[in-house]
């Protein structure tokens, strides 16, 4: 199933107090594997930048000068997105400021039936532990070193790894496995037909009974008792 995985960057904490969104990441994902395709893009916010807002993104006022507006690049942005589910970290956050957005420039919201949100899933498989994107990064052993401030496609690519761990990582289909075996290096050999051998009969002359009777007879006292005379 195709699914997209996304993060926004905004100018704060409220779209309905006047906060906008400034930047968005989306990474494309299907059965649980990232595809390689994403869609990146900065917008201006048509307001100032938050001083508080800046030092978690560095995006500044000058910086998204002469980025486009939202509803300039909306069709692109939906284009890609398309029907499919979308998973965030808090998803509410990020649904409020792009169904916020589209709204705005007179397009049809995002249906809340498609979100997706890994902090209720983390919350739900690990109670009581930390549930920020870093701590579940450091939980899953996924590396974030790169990750000095918060950007919108970054924090998207890392999230899509936190999806999958937190639904039990990736899982080889019996389709992959049929297709491996197939393929191997290693030829498959017909076993060789057996042969089965007819069994011996051995026979026993006169002369070697006769000879191991005298042998019987010849042992004194016998741990298996005396032998009887023929």
């Amino acid at each position: 199933m195709r699914k997209i995985v996304f993060d926004t960057e905004t100018t704060g904490l409220s779209f309905s107090g006047g906060d906008r969104m400034v930047e968005i990441g989306c990474v494309e994902m299907v059965n649980r594997v990232e595809t390689g395709r994403t869609f990146h893009a900065y917008y201006h916010p048509e307001r100032d930048m938050p001083v508080e807002a800046f030092n978690v993104h560095g995006l500044s006022q000058a910086f998204l000068a002469d980025k486009p507006r939202f509803g300039e690049g909306v069709a692109d942005l939906l284009d890609f997105v398309g029907d499919a589910p979308m998973i965030a970290h808090n998803a509410s956050f990020d649904f409020s400021f792009l169904n916020g957005e589209l709204v705005k420039c007179g397009r049809p919201i995002i249906h809340l039936n498609r979100m997706i949100d890994t902090l209720q899933i983390a919350r739900s498989r690990h109670p009581g532990a930390k549930h920020s994107l870093d701590a579940l990064c450091s939980r899953f052993g996924i590396d974030r070193s790169h990750r000095v401030l918060h950007g919108a496609l970054l924090d998207a690519q890392l999230l899509a790894q936190v999806y999958v761990e937190l639904l039990g990582g990736r899982q080889i289909g019996l389709g992959l496995l049929s297709e491996r075996t197939v393929t191997a290096a290693t030829p498959v050999v017909a076993p060789t037909p057996r042969v089965v051998r007819q069994p011996r009969v051995f026979t026993v002359s006169e002369g070697d009974l006769a000879a191991h009777a005298a042998f019987m007879k010849g042992i004194k006292d016998p741990i298996w008792g005396a032998v009887a005379s023929g």
